[in-house]
């Protein structure tokens, strides 16, 4: 058992090292392509020249076709339109969790995108403005009495 240890330790020191940090960013839906939700490098603290040949990108999971990295100034954009009611299908939080990686050495890094709700199907009312008027109701009026003005 602890040979098995030593060789998965051992393992990632040759390969390289896996870095653990998590980032939390938020935008706005229905975001437009190439709209910047964040910088991850500067986040991070990696140096913004080596971005190219570290081979920095996001690797996980088919949500994350909404998002991609810049590997010129390490931010991370917006790919496509989010649609926050078709993505998380009314659920509370709508958030995506990505896995950026950069190689040589190696590091996998965490980033969090929540999907924050806009007032797209605000209701509307035909007038602008509407009068109520407040009659006197008896408190012996049984319950279901229909009231005419």
């Amino acid at each position: 058992m602890i040979y098995w240890i030593f060789f998965h330790m051992s393992l990632l020191l040759l390969f390289g090292k896996k870095a653990f940090a998590q980032i939390r960013y938020t935008v706005p839906e229905e975001a437009k392509g190439g709209t910047v939700v964040g910088n991850v490098a500067r986040d991070l603290g990696l140096d913004v020249t080596s971005l190219n040949d570290r081979r920095f990108r996001v690797v996980s999971g088919s949500k994350d076709a909404f998002f991609e990295v810049n590997q010129d100034n390490g931010a991370l954009v917006v790919h496509g339109k989010i649609d926050r009611e078709e993505l998380c299908k009314g659920s509370g939080a709508c958030v995506i969790d990505l896995k950026i990686l950069v190689e040589n050495p190696l590091e996998m890094h965490y980033v969090t995108v929540e999907i924050i709700d806009i007032n797209d199907h605000s209701p509307s009312f035909p007038e602008k403005q509407q009068t109520l008027e407040i009659f006197q109701i008896a408190e012996h009026t049984p319950p279901g009495t229909r009231l005419i003005k």
